[in-house]
């Protein structure tokens, strides 16, 4: 008797942080595994990832350029074996006063986090429905998507487009035999805030979730059929719920991102 083929599993910004233990969740429950990053890391990443006895294919592409998002839309499409899972996961920050920074770097994180988001979920979500077996799409969103962040002003209006567009999406698929579940974390000890340039953030130095537990509370979620998870501390679930008033969570955020927050007597302790 034939043995029947593992199933496949997408991860988008798998080379490192969140998005790389993802992989490893799912290759630990024996999916085969396509990862795709900007940097080279992705092929280091593999290389681990085969440790788990999966077929790992890992591609390079610049997920900011739209070329590089159709080429890797055109590899979904062309895999020839059905599409179980993907993790649209691929995101990056920019923190700083608006009038500060970088707009060059804004508009990446536009294309990266908003765009390739679109595109991707575009060309998943096509797929399943061609392939008529269904699937499992996990985005990852963020806690700061649930209110206005000051000093990652399009960073967190970035993850409020995520937040509501897999909501909206997890609506329109309901009947189909696609699930939707958003992975919403807060913050994460990650190369997340180096790259965005806040390492003199309170945010920065304070006390931040595993990220394996993060990936490991979002495969669950999303082989439960949840809705959405905010994994790690008390304080993510407080912050994120309608408990606390929207004008005091965007003065605790931009207390936590304000740029030299992190050596400022003034600030109040973080536990």
């Amino acid at each position: 008797m034939e043995q029947q083929a593992r199933p496949l599993a997408i991860v988008t910004g798998g080379s490192s942080g969140i998005g790389y233990e993802l992989a490893i969740q799912f290759a630990k429950n024996g999916y085969d595994l396509l990862i795709v990053s900007g940097s080279d890391a992705i092929h280091r990443a593999a290389d681990q990832l085969h440790d788990f006895g999966v077929e790992v294919m890992a591609v390079q592409h610049d997920l900011t350029r739209r070329d590089d998002v159709r080429a890797f839309c055109q590899r979904v499409r062309t895999l020839g074996r059905p599409i179980d899972a993907a993790a649209i996961n691929a995101g990056v920050g920019v923190g700083g006063p608006f009038a500060e920074t970088d707009l060059d770097k804004e508009l990446d994180l536009i294309r990266l986090n908003v765009m390739s988001t679109v595109h991707i979920a575009k060309c998943i979500v096509q797929t399943m429905t061609a392939q008529g077996v269904g699937g499992r799409i996990l985005f990852t969103a963020s806690i700061a998507g649930t209110t206005p962040g000051p000093y990652e002003a399009v960073y967190s209006a970035s993850k409020a487009f995520v937040l509501s567009f897999a909501h909206a999406l997890r609506y329109e698929l309901k009947d189909t035999s696609i699930r939707v579940t958003t992975l919403m974390p807060g913050p994460t000890d990650t190369n997340f805030f180096h790259r965005a340039d806040m390492d003199d953030t309170k945010m920065a130095v304070s006390k931040k979730d595993d990220p394996a537990e993060v990936a490991r509370a979002g495969f669950e979620a999303l082989m439960h059929d949840k809705d959405h998870v905010i994994p790690g501390a008390m304080k993510n679930k407080v912050m994120a719920s309608d408990l606390v008033p929207d004008a005091v969570r965007i003065a605790a955020h931009a207390e936590l991102s304000k740029p030299g927050s992190a050596s400022d007597p003034h600030s109040g302790s973080q536990h």
